[in-house]
């Protein structure tokens, strides 16, 4: 009977390899389990080979820094050993590095405020698993007005990204209308961006621009991950602009009558859509034991407004 390389597995093998499970032990799991010894070489050589091209290594720098890390191991050794030093590679520096590369607002101790450079954002609530900080007033009124003031004209149905290809697509599991700026194209956008900045310990460059979104009533987005499905086919063209995402903050800029929260599902935990409030939310990795499936609520009257600001690994460009 043949074996199949399957979506499923690819997905399975880089959860396994960020986790930091040897080539060695992912290939005994995966003969005990029936596969083909050479069949199971050529999922691990190819599939990580391609996860990592996704993150924008070359095969020689794939090649070189898993030598240098590893001694010049070939095989499935070489490509493991570029997994950890890829991740390395792309890491920022200073205290986003500290915290496990990735974005995070510094809620040790239980503060109740946070330093957001020009002002203080209040905690209104943490959770560990999926990692989700609630803030309070990271926007004035004036901020929010603004950001609906200079997106209205430019509104379109929303589009989500279509994995298959890279591209964009109508998803009828989002009915909003919306828009994008580009990074610090007006001053109150530059000044949210730097704000962000500080207050998530992430540099400002590595987000992708300010997305405002109208939902009138009706109107949801049904949950779904924020970051790129590795195993799908679109993603390597996707993460070359700027890395994976992994983290995502939405800010609410106009108060719906009823409805319109942003609901994680999995923990079965809402957060109520109010004017200059916001939600952190970060994922280690693209998977779903990040816990973070989240969607936005059926707007039951009123009119919702929200801004999204995604960071990425690096630089987006």
């Amino acid at each position: 009977m043949s074996q199949i390389i399957t979506r499923e597995l690819r997905h399975w093998i880089v959860t396994q390899a960020e986790a930091g499970c040897t080539p060695e032990s992912v290939l005994q799991a995966m003969k005990a389990s029936g596969w083909q010894e050479d069949i199971a070489i050529h999922a691990l050589e190819t599939t990580l080979s391609d996860h990592l091209r996704g993150r924008g290594l070359s095969p020689e720098a794939i090649v070189a820094t898993a030598q240098s890390t590893e001694g010049g191991g070939g095989g499935t050794v070489t490509t493991q050993a570029a997994v950890g030093a890829g991740r390395t590679a792309a890491a920022p520096s200073g205290s986003a590095a500290r915290r496990g590369r990735l974005p995070e607002p510094d809620v040790a101790g239980a503060p109740l405020t946070l330093d957001a450079g020009d002002r203080r954002v209040a905690v209104l609530a943490v959770m560990e698993k999926p990692r989700v900080v609630v803030l309070g007033g990271l926007l004035s009124d004036e901020e929010c007005d603004a950001l609906v003031a200079l997106a209205a004209p430019r509104l379109a149905r929303s589009r989500t990204v279509q994995l298959a290809t890279g591209g964009e697509e109508l998803n009828d599991d989002r009915t909003s209308d919306g828009m994008f700026f580009h990074r610090g194209e007006h001053p109150v956008v530059a000044r949210i961006e730097a704000r962000i900045a500080r207050l998530v310990h992430w540099p400002v460059e590595n987000g992708e621009g300010i997305q405002v979104l109208r939902y009138r009533p009706g109107a949801e987005y049904k949950p779904h991950y924020d970051y790129f499905d590795p195993a799908a086919p679109g993603t390597p063209s996707i993460v070359r602009r700027g890395g994976q995402r992994l983290g995502t903050v939405v800010m609410y800029l106009a108060e719906p009558e009823a409805g319109g929260g942003t609901v994680f599902p999995d923990v079965n935990f809402e957060v109520l859509p109010r004017k200059g409030n916001a939600v952190f939310f970060s994922y280690d990795r693209p998977d779903p034991s990040t816990g973070t499936l989240h969607g936005g609520s059926p707007v039951l009257a009123g009119e919702k407004w929200i801004a999204t600001k995604w960071l990425r690994e690096r630089e987006f460009v």
